[in-house]
């Protein structure tokens, strides 16, 4: 089960970024093309944040779906198979979207000190401020 190990992967991110900073919630985008079980990450992210900052944080998925290309009749269409075929049997397709796994947005903040962020910041900004 990759998943575990990707849902520690996220985990670990948030805890680092935000340092000791509780979180309320998480929302992930896990496209339906990804090869990720959304399923499997829910029941992961109750056992990886045990005892982090992210103990009792909501977790929210958003699955959006799959699109694709045939490269040879140049049909676009939707798809929810992870190894799509194309309408004309062929299986020379590009995937153009749901393949995506990202950390859409994180909520975090001190909510009795009425300090919530409802904010994901992007990769290179700064975490927040300690002290």
């Amino acid at each position: 089960m990759h998943e575990l190990s990707i849902t520690q992967s996220i985990v670990d991110t948030i805890a680092q970024r935000l340092g000791p900073v509780p979180v309320h919630r998480v929302r992930l985008e896990i496209g339906r093309l990804s090869g990720v079980v959304p399923d499997a990450v829910r029941f992961a992210f109750e056992l990886v944040t045990a005892d982090t900052t992210l103990a009792g944080a909501r977790l929210e998925i958003l699955e959006p779906e799959g699109s694709a290309r045939c490269r040879d009749c140049g049909v676009e269409f939707v798809t929810a198979e992870v190894l799509p075929l194309c309408a004309c049997g062929s299986a020379n397709v590009a995937v153009l979207g749901g393949d995506q796994l990202r950390i859409r947005e994180v909520e975090y903040g001190d909510r009795e000190q009425g300090e919530v962020d409802p904010c994901a910041r992007p990769a290179d900004a700064p975490g927040p401020a300690s002290g």
